[in-house]
Order: structure tokens, then C-alpha cells, then sequence
């Protein structure tokens, strides 16, 4: 991850993606809730959280949220956005692990994979895999498109992500724009 460019894109303003105002996110929000396949999760994972819109849905149907963004001002609009059962904390997809708590049972990887040089991005998913619960749920949610300066775009990481030989995919949604896929450690 590249700090610096996402520094710059947050010294712009506080929601540089119109994640609190956007109806292209509200939907994609949404979708992502319904995909999940339980009512309720004990305890989820969500790395890169941004300013915490997505988060906040997500402590609405777990027990405990841990949410890591890297970057100063994001993370802190995400702990003032998010209830007292949530935990966001300056954490890296590829270099953090998750702090001793409730076993996860659900990983939510919201516009990160791509984020990641293709070569690690198997190692840092294996790496929260190994913190899971077996029978853990991942759901992914990516742009399909380009992304300037990136090496995959969704449905690439996505690919990727099936591939590990860990998970199963258990449900799927693609429109034009991004794409979610749902899967459970074996």
C-alpha cells in the first residue's frame, strides 16, 4: 500500500469517494448486506475501512467489528462514525493481525485487493485466513474497472481471491460497475 498516494487523495476532503453521499455506494452497500449469508456474525474483519460508512452498516449485524484504516484522518471519521462495539484501528491488509479476541467468522474485503501488488496479494490473504474461524465467511466487493497505477482490477483480484484453494464460493452478484462475491473457508 502506498501511503502517501491515498494521504493525497484524503487531503482533498474528508470523503474523496462520495462514500456518504454517493447512490452508486448506498447500492453497492446495501448488496453487500443482503449477500452476507448469516443473520449475524460474532465477530467481523474489515481492512481498509475508509471513513467507516461501510462499518458502521456492519456492526448492525455483528457482535464485534475490528476495522483497520492506515490513514490518520479516515480512520479517525470511521471511530466517530461507528458504535462502541466496533474497533478501528491503524492496521495494513498484508502486515497487520487481527487483535486476541472472539474467533472471526466473517472477513469483508470492500475495494482493497486491488490495492495490493499481485504478487502479495495471495500472501496477505493467507495471512487473514490463518486468523479465521474454518466455515468463515469473505465476502468481496471490487471496481471492475482500471484503476490507474494498479495491477488487477476487481474482477482480476477476484480471481485471485478464488484461486487461493482455501475458499469456496458460495454466491455471486456483477453489474458493469463492481462486483460481489461471496465465499467460506473450508
Amino acid at each position: 500500500m502506498n501511503r502517501d498516494y491515498f494521504e493525497s487523495i484524503y487531503a482533498g476532503g474528508p470523503d474523496p469517494w462520495g462514500f456518504e453521499t454517493s447512490d452508486y455506494e448506498r447500492r453497492k452497500y446495501d448488496l453487500t448486506l443482503a449477500a452476507l449469508p448469516r443473520r449475524r456474525y460474532r465477530r467481523a474483519l474489515e481492512p481498509g475501512c475508509s471513513i467507516g460508512v461501510l462499518t458502521a452498516d456492519l456492526a448492525g449485524r455483528c457482535d464485534a467489528v475490528e476495522a483497520w484504516e492506515p490513514i490518520d484522518a479516515p480512520r479517525r471519521a470511521a471511530d466517530e462514525r461507528t458504535p462502541d462495539h466496533v474497533i478501528v484501528r491503524d492496521a495494513i491488509l498484508g502486515e497487520a493481525a487481527p487483535l486476541p479476541g472472539p474467533p472471526i467468522d466473517l472477513i469483508v474485503l470492500s475495494e482493497v485487493l486491488y490495492y495490493l501488488p499481485a504478487d502479495r496479494m495471495a500472501g496477505a490473504v493467507d495471512k487473514l485466513l490463518d486468523q479465521v474461524e474454518p466455515g468463515a465467511d469473505v465476502v468481496a466487493v471490487h471496481w471492475r474497472h482500471p484503476i490507474d497505477g494498479m495491477e488487477l482490477d476487481g474482477d482480476g483480484a477476484h480471481r485471485r481471491l478464488a484461486a487461493t484453494g482455501r475458499l469456496d464460493v458460495i454466491g455471486a452478484w456483477t453489474e458493469a460497475d463492481f462486483r460481489i462475491d461471496v465465499l467460506r473457508l473450508r
